[in-house]
């Protein structure tokens, strides 16, 4: 049966209409985006076969062209579209961090983290250049790889921050292990970096770690 002989309550496009985007769950809201399904399956069926093999909506957008056309129905133009959303709400994210004081909106900064970090296959070492009220300036992927002492160079942070006039910074990177525990690397590279940027007056705020749709914070626990 098709999603059109649903009853109309159940169908997602009015479902959306009726009660708010918030109301329908991942594989309807992934069904509004595909709009058709495949023979014997629709929308929502093949919604939930892209949900079963990769487990989350924010894998499914990180996932290559090649991972996405192993799923019957989705092809290169589906990948394109789904690139094309995925980038709208990082920008979206990072506007709104922008604009006001991220302290005030905890919850966007994790999003924002998830959506830029959370499903890479390597490690990436970002840095979160703020003003002085704490909004957000410019987000630089600056190293990448395992992170050790000598991946991670304190003077190209002190040097792109000095570029964007920045007053603080905030840190993040990913474990790809998929568990957001820090390592006594983690631990050696923060200490050396906040020293580092003492030096010239820039305050360090935080250093999360992502894994997957987690974050753990140093300052929350503590580390910092």
């Amino acid at each position: 049966m098709g999603i059109r002989d649903w009853p109309a309550a159940e169908r997602p496009r009015e479902k959306l209409i009726e009660l708010g985007a918030e109301a329908l769950s991942d594989a309807e809201l992934l069904a509004i985006f595909l709009r058709v399904g495949v023979v014997g399956k629709s929308a929502v069926d093949l919604a939930r076969d892209l949900l079963t093999k990769f487990g989350s909506l924010n894998a499914i957008f990180s996932a290559t062209e090649q991972e996405l056309s192993q799923v019957h129905g989705i092809g290169s133009s589906k990948y394109v579209q789904l690139q094309a959303i995925f980038e709208m709400s990082r920008r979206a994210l990072s506007e709104k961090l922008q604009q006001k004081d991220i302290f005030e909106s905890p919850q966007q900064v994790h999003d924002y983290l998830v959506l830029k970090l959370g499903n890479l296959n390597k490690e990436v070492f970002l840095v979160l250049f703020l003003d002085a009220q704490n909004r957000l300036q410019a987000s630089e992927q600056m190293f990448s790889g395992t992170l050790t002492e000598t991946s991670v160079y304190p003077r190209e942070v002190v040097k792109r921050a000095m570029h964007h006039n920045a007053a603080s910074v905030i840190f993040a990177h990913n474990h790809p292990s998929g568990v957001a525990k820090q390592s006594q690397a983690d631990e050696l590279i923060t200490r050396q970096l906040k020293q580092a940027l003492a030096l010239v007056d820039l305050k360090v705020l935080d250093h999360f770690i992502v894994a997957g749709n987690h974050t753990m914070s140093f300052v929350e626990h503590g580390l910092l």
